[in-house]
């Protein structure tokens, strides 16, 4: 079984955002593997387990992502390859673009990938790939069976469970709570220095600018407002409703 599996490298969750001149600043902070993919890296590798082939990580972004990449080999997977070149813009429909270039003449069976980035949120990427595809998508997984050329997974519905089955190929992406994502080893971390890893730019997939024109502009970037202190309002219980309806529209203008 080819398993592919979409992996972004993204701000660590406890890094403090800063915001200068309109931008995100990334002075001396952390970068990790996006969590959610951790999730589609670990159920590629639990899914070689169990039907053998080879797991290839693949992403978008600047030379500091093969740092992700590299963690993704030392988990397990068999090679990588990273998509660096500055004209790419950081854009979802962008990227699928990219990623649908190459894994075009790849042979896959499964595409795995996070169901969505903490950095953006977009949850874009793997949607617009498997469009571009031909092939089915099923987000937000918790269970993935891979049986016969099937694949028969439970999603999360919005606090809800559904269950749905897709011939394989597909494109599937992982929710918390699919399985507990593995730590690199040592051995692991030194066997991913020798591991197959491809750098590639829109060139080796044979992409113009005209091609991945970006679909978003980002106008502005501010951090929101301070929180005010909170207001403790007196009185029985009419009288307090009375106090917040008041608040609501005089303040917080929501009604």
């Amino acid at each position: 079984m080819n398993i592919y599996v979409l992996l972004k490298q993204t701000f660590d969750t406890e890094e403090r955002i800063v915001i200068q001149n309109g931008e995100v600043s990334d002075d001396g902070v952390k970068y990790v593997v996006n969590p959610y993919d951790e999730y589609a890296v670990e159920e590629a590798l639990r899914q070689k387990d169990i039907h053998g082939g080879n797991i290839t990580v693949i992403s978008v972004g600047p030379d500091r992502t093969a740092e992700a990449l590299r963690t993704a080999l030392a988990m397990g997977a068999d090679d990588a390859v990273l998509m660096n070149d500055d004209r790419i813009p950081a854009d979802e429909y962008s990227i699928s673009r990219v990623l649908a270039a190459f894994l075009s003449n790849q042979s896959y069976d499964l595409i795995l990938g996070g169901n969505f980035s903490v950095d953006t949120g977009g949850g874009q990427v793997a949607v617009r790939l498997a469009q571009l595809l031909g092939i089915p998508h099923i987000s937000s997984i918790t269970k993935l069976d891979v049986e016969s050329g099937k694949a028969k997974v439970l999603r999360d519905a919005e606090g809800d469970t559904e269950t749905s089955e897709v011939t394989l190929p597909a494109v599937f992406t992982a929710q918390q709570g699919l399985n507990e994502p593995r730590y690199p080893s040592l051995p692991g971390i030194m066997k991913a220095k020798k591991k197959p890893f491809q750098n590639l730019t829109l060139d080796d997939v044979g992409l113009s600018l005209a091609d991945i024109t970006a679909k978003t502009q980002r106008l502005s970037l501010t951090l929101p407002p301070a929180r005010k202190a909170g207001q403790m309002i007196q009185g029985d219980p009419a009288q307090q409703a009375a106090s917040l309806v008041q608040l609501l529209r005089t303040e917080a203008k929501l009604i």
